[in-house]
């Protein structure tokens, strides 16, 4: 029985979505205290999260990051907002689908069951899990951990993506063009600072690992990445 969970600020609404969810075996938690949801999250472990824009405290592209930063599990926004800017920022803060509201609620109900197969079940890739090694780190792309001299970082799916484009062409350069087609599909939403900015985070991920100056910048070029730290593969 797949668990989905329900962050919508609307009790009539959410009440009206987990009752015609349970009629198709799901089981569903409703979130209604809206200041602790990653909480929630962590503690439910569910499979699918139906989560509304307009919340109170942060908005729902705020909490998809938060999500985003410890799963991959499938997020559909519902909303009320139908403006194409609204749904661009859902998808880039890493949501799976946006459905706007008023819907029909076996619209809904299927939008949940494809993602529910292409994550899990039928359409779900069957592969082994991929790692990235380089001189002592490892890279665990689907876990979106790094690991180093027995600690461990949790990254972001933006971070993850960056760390194995860098890994893989270490120690060449890769250019922020390369980057940016990489890391978004359509790169005129896109602010010229945002690479940087992810750039930076990596750095300070690998810090933690007690790891510094491994990412080079290359004026009018790009990135690279120099194995700094040494090590045995492990």
């Amino acid at each position: 029985m797949s668990k989905i969970m329900i962050v919508e600020d609307d009790p009539k609404l959410a009440d009206l979505l987990r009752t015609h969810l349970e009629k198709y075996g799901y089981a569903v938690v409703l979130i209604d205290h809206f200041d602790a949801i990653l909480e929630y999250f962590m503690k439910e472990e569910p499979d699918l999260v139906l989560l509304d824009v307009n919340l109170p405290s942060f908005d729902g592209f705020y909490w998809c990051r938060q999500i985003r930063n410890v799963s991959t599990c499938p997020i559909l926004f519902i909303s009320a907002r139908s403006g194409e800017m609204d749904q661009i920022m859902a998808l880039e803060h890493g949501a799976d689908d946006y459905i706007t509201k008023p819907f029909h609620y076996d619209v809904v109900t299927a939008k949940i069951r494809s993602n529910l197969r292409r994550a899990y079940g039928e359409y779900a890739p069957q592969m082994e899990e991929r790692i990235i090694k380089k001189e002592g780190l490892s890279l665990y792309i689907e876990r979106m951990e790094i690991h180093f001299n027995g600690l461990e970082v949790s990254v972001t799916k933006k971070e993850a993506v960056l760390l194995e484009m860098l890994l893989k062409r270490c120690p060449r350069v890769v250019s922020r063009e390369t980057l940016l087609e990489k890391l978004w599909d359509d790169q005129s939403f896109v602010d010229d600072n945002t690479l940087n900015v992810n750039i930076t985070r990596v750095r300070k991920k690998l810090n933690e690992l007690g790891i510094d100056n491994a990412i080079e910048t290359i004026r009018g070029e790009g990135y690279r990445i120099v194995p700094t730290w040494g090590g045995e593969e492990a």
